[in-house]
């Protein structure tokens, strides 16, 4: 942790976020690959709305995933890389229900609640530790996110 006295942080509380933030990690990397594949599997009358609409987010999601990881390393930790290890901590599952939109896009909606739950806690600790720069993007994803939850929820009807 040797970036934290330079940038004004407590290494115990680099240590508490890098921490938080590998379990973010692990999560958004199954919801990436669980977004691929429903991408790649669409099938039905949705196909030519939903294909392009999954690529988007998972668009969307690898550059947060490199975000986070880059992030975890300016605390002065190592980002987990493995999927055996991501499967270990994250909340949200592989899918094995990718050609249906409907249900695709459901277990969006779930892994959007996930990753929200898990920025929101972030941002408490912190808020508390004063890490501005993880509290600025945690910030950041949930207004994004918020507004991609109501429109996956318009597209379901809800």
């Amino acid at each position: 942790m040797k970036n934290a006295s330079i940038i004004g942080l407590k290494e115990a509380d680099c240590k508490k976020i890098a921490e938080k933030l590998n379990i973010l990690l692990a999560n958004y990397s199954v919801f990436y690959q669980n977004t691929r594949g429903s991408h790649w599997n669409i099938k039905g009358d949705q196909f030519f709305t939903l294909h392009p609409k999954f690529e988007e987010l998972y668009n969307s999601l690898v550059l947060k995933i490199d975000e986070i990881a880059e992030r975890i390393l300016t605390l002065g930790a190592t980002p987990a890389h493995n999927y055996s290890d991501y499967l270990k901590v994250a909340t949200i599952k592989e899918s094995k229900e990718v050609t249906d939109g409907t249900k695709s896009v459901e277990q969006i909606l779930a892994s959007f609640k996930v990753v929200i739950d898990l920025q929101r806690e972030l941002l408490d600790i912190t808020d508390e530790a004063g890490d501005e720069g993880t509290n600025s993007q945690m910030s950041d994803y949930i207004t994004e996110q918020e507004k991609e939850v109501w429109m996956y929820n318009s597209y379901l009807g809800k």
